[in-house]
């Protein structure tokens, strides 16, 4: 099968939302509990480094983005990683291909740590992380609350080698 990598469209927001909800829906993935409107969900993210991959049928099956760590500017080349993909979609190492995209064009747009932070038992997640770049920095525990149950949080992140 062919799959094809390219910049995320305004036309992309409802298929990247379903996705989304795919996420929301596994309760591993996110501490969101509801899609937020398209407006806040698009200035949450970087304009830059929005990449979705398409199947051979051109249906759009996993996206990436990054969001800002911090509007502090010592802290403008690091950037929290997201990545999602359609739950019939995932296991084929297709996650790869698009992390490798997002981290070539993260660095082409200057940025030099990308962090994800994981639910520990999103096993899957912090395993494809690891296979690529990424290093466990450490666990968050009881960070925040989804569902009335305290979460913790694996903090990974990757440090480019040339910027």
């Amino acid at each position: 099968m062919n799959y094809e990598i390219r910049e995320m469209l305004p036309k992309d927001q409802a298929r990247v939302m379903e996705i989304f909800q795919q996420g929301i829906d596994s309760g591993i993935a996110t501490f969101d509990t509801e899609l937020p409107n398209p407006e806040v969900w698009d200035s949450s993210f970087l304009n830059d480094c929005r990449w979705v991959l398409e199947d051979e049928s051109s249906k759009l099956i996993g996206w990436c983005a990054l969001k800002p760590v911090s509007k502090r500017e010592c802290f403008k080349g690091v950037a929290e990683v997201s990545i999602y993909f359609d739950q019939n979609s995932t296991g084929k190492g297709l996650g790869t291909l698009l992390l490798k995209k997002l981290i070539i064009d993260s660095e082409n747009h200057g940025f030099w740590t990308l962090q994800s932070n994981i639910f520990p038992e999103n096993e899957a997640s912090i395993k494809f992380h690891l296979k690529n770049g990424f290093r466990t920095v450490g666990i968050r525990e009881k960070v925040g609350q989804l569902h009335g149950q305290w979460k913790d949080l694996v903090m990974l992140e990757r440090r480019s080698e040339i910027i």
